[in-house]
């Protein structure tokens, strides 16, 4: 992290929702190492992936409040004093939105007006990011996609996850709320959720890997897919939040995509183990299908400078280390 970063951030305080969750853990592991106070708020809803063990090592160097945040009084209390505020909290299954919408609109879309709420009323100079989805935009209708690419959801999640992005866009506009949004793709790397496929189909494949299982795959794999080592991730959100830019709405992942057979391969050949499987698509599962995902970063590379570092191969092997290390 550069020292410019290091100077804004250091001795600040840091709230990040989801903060026991695979991108929001990671996050706050990276603030406490520049010398932020981070201040997690999560429900430790097994529904969405926190996981207390992803703070090992730290739990004495941040605060831990269990609350949801469709709880407006437990967001304000937390955000009060924060001078930035990092929304990763979020229900990020595409099915189970598909069978409880009122759960997905509950915490993607009243959560995130009860954290900018919060900011407008209590911390109106917090500097706040919004973790968003590749996915909001539905499909493609040109190839690479840009920020300015029409959103069409085809899935509850994704169109809630598009409403909070418009929700933070109005509060820039309306009540000059310091807000950025950082669009992502596939995120995978340590600290997932390896055990389900409701928090990102990149990690549980490398937890059936791991465990010697098949990768279903459906349909004949072609596909494209968008993808990002979660440390990437993390820089782009630090970035995002000590930039001068607000309103702002980025796009973040690796530079070329890749289909999700030879992703599968990858994994196989990362972990040593596993054997991949195709099969004819459910009907529920195609209908909610976005196809190809191929996505240009440009604009956050002008504007931030930010491109990604870690490789498919090495993050990989950065994740089966991971995992192979905590699970001896």
């Amino acid at each position: 992290m550069s020292n410019k970063l290091t100077e804004l951030l250091s001795g600040k305080r840091a709230v990040v929702t989801g903060g026991l969750g695979f991108i929001g853990s990671n996050l706050v592991h990276a603030l406490v190492d520049i010398g932020a106070y981070v201040t997690i708020i999560d429900s430790l809803d097994p529904r969405s992936g926190g996981d207390i063990a992803n703070i090992q090592g730290i739990e004495d160097k941040i605060d831990l409040v269990s609350a949801d945040i469709c709880e407006f009084e437990a967001v304000a209390s937390v955000v009060q004093n924060a001078a930035y505020v990092f929304h990763c909290a979020a229900h990020t299954s595409h099915p189970y939105s598909m069978r409880d919408p009122q759960l997905d609109v509950s915490v993607n879309c009243i959560g995130t007006l009860n954290v900018l709420e919060s900011v407008r009323r209590l911390r109106p100079n917090a500097k706040m990011v919004y973790v968003g989805t590749s996915t909001q935009i539905g499909p493609m209708t040109s190839s690479p996609i840009t920020e300015s690419h029409r959103v069409a959801p085809v899935d509850i999640y994704s169109a809630n996850k598009a409403a909070a992005e418009y929700y933070c866009r109005i509060y820039a506009n309306a009540h000059d709320i310091d807000v950025n949004v950082v669009r992502l793709p596939n995120v995978y790397g340590p600290r997932a959720n390896i055990k389900s496929p409701d928090f990102g189909f990149i990690n549980y494949f490398i937890g059936l890997a791991l465990n010697g299982q098949s990768l279903t795959i459906y349909g004949d794999g072609s596909q494209l897919r968008s993808v990002l080592y979660v440390k990437d991730a993390i820089d782009a959100l630090i970035l995002a939040s000590c930039s001068e830019f607000t309103g702002t709405v980025w796009f973040a992942a690796n530079e070329n995509s890749i289909s999700v057979n030879e992703l599968a391969r990858n994994i196989v050949a990362a972990c040593d183990s596993g054997e991949i499987v195709n099969v004819e698509w459910p009907d529920n599962r195609k209908r909610i299908d976005v196809g190809d995902i191929v996505i240009d970063c440009s604009k956050i590379g002008g504007d931030l400078g930010w491109n990604p570092k870690v490789s498919l191969e090495d993050g990989l092997r950065k994740t089966v280390k991971y995992w192979k290390s905590v699970t001896q």
